[in-house]
């Protein structure tokens, strides 16, 4: 995620740091280029001449820009979701250690140089653990080393071997839960509220899930792809008559907007990437850690992740 000020003045049109231009950049040149040579022919192609009045572009244009909108706005709204559905789990990973240290019954407080035989310990690490297999999961990654200091031996073993890595790990949480009831560490009222932070906590990790299997349908974002690009490149026979000299700017400015609607939007449908706009799973994995390591007034307290030239992973 780009993390700045909105630049004013000239600078706005000299960023490249988190613009879609590179993304769209050759598409754009050969697009001028086309352009160019349109306009220093006047439209002739092989001593035939091309003419196309604004009509159709016209017509085109308006339900072009109106379908680009639709599916960024869909995009987007995946976007928006997986960042509400991340900002859930921050707080219920911040709930569940509160809980785990006020309500499971130990004579000494819960601190982290209990180590992980403490159930307290043990779950509110694991909680660390299942924000960052998450993220792992959702960006198709490997096991991320960190987690093995925050599980036992056993547990770190049997990981590998887990298809959902994060269900495993919930249904450890769900294991020490019941090892809690059967030595009356808690009560059966306390157990359930306990268990309702579990369970939305799965239903926030399935929800992860379901965004990232289930993309734009893919033949409504060929369609726009198809549609803008044709648009686009035939939009210089179109206007050549009119304007002349001028016509590679206009086409540029124009070919920028659709391309560069239809590069976002194929951007942030993907909230849980390590593109520039993607949601910053990292930083957000360090803020549960954080919190919860100061829950147990633990001593290796990691920093939080800063931007680095302005992107925040």
């Amino acid at each position: 995620m780009i993390i700045r000020d909105r630049p004013s003045g000239f600078r706005l049109f000299l960023l490249l740091r988190g613009s879609v231009l590179p993304r769209i950049l050759p598409a754009l040149v050969v697009n001028i280029v086309i352009a160019t040579l349109v306009t220093l022919s006047h439209g002739d192609l092989f001593r035939l001449k091309i003419t196309l009045t604004m009509i159709p572009f016209t017509l085109i244009g308006l339900p072009i820009s109106i379908f680009l909108g639709f599916r960024n706005n869909a995009a987007y709204d995946r976007f928006w979701e997986g960042r509400k559905l991340w900002g859930e789990l921050v707080l219920r990973c911040r709930n569940l250690a509160r809980q785990c240290l006020s309500l499971i019954d130990y004579p000494e407080p819960g601190v982290a140089s209990l180590g992980l035989e403490d159930i307290r310990v043990r779950m509110i690490y694991r909680a660390i653990a299942f924000s960052q297999a998450l993220r792992d999961l959702l960006r198709d990654q490997a096991i991320s080393p960190e987690i093995r200091h925050l599980l036992t031996e056993e547990e770190w073993c049997a990981l590998p071997q887990a298809s959902n890595k994060p269900d495993f790990l919930m249904r450890k949480m769900g294991m020490d839960l019941r090892l809690c009831l059967k030595e009356s560490r808690i009560d059966a009222c306390l157990a359930q509220s306990l268990d309702t932070t579990l369970s939305a906590m799965t239903i926030a990790s399935a929800s992860c899930e379901r965004i990232k299997n289930t993309p734009v349908p893919f033949s409504y974002t060929l369609l726009l792809h198809r549609t803008a690009y044709i648009y686009c490149f035939l939009l210089p026979f179109g206007l050549v008559d009119s304007i002349g000299f001028m016509t590679p700017f206009v086409v540029a400015i124009v070919a920028y907007t659709f391309f560069g609607l239809d590069a976002l939007g194929d951007e942030i449908e993907e909230p849980f990437g390590l593109e520039s706009n993607d949601l910053p799973l990292d930083a957000i994995c360090r803020a549960i850690e954080i919190d919860l390591r100061e829950a147990l007034q633990d001593e290796n307290i990691p920093e939080p992740l800063r931007a680095n030239n302005y992107c925040l992973t």
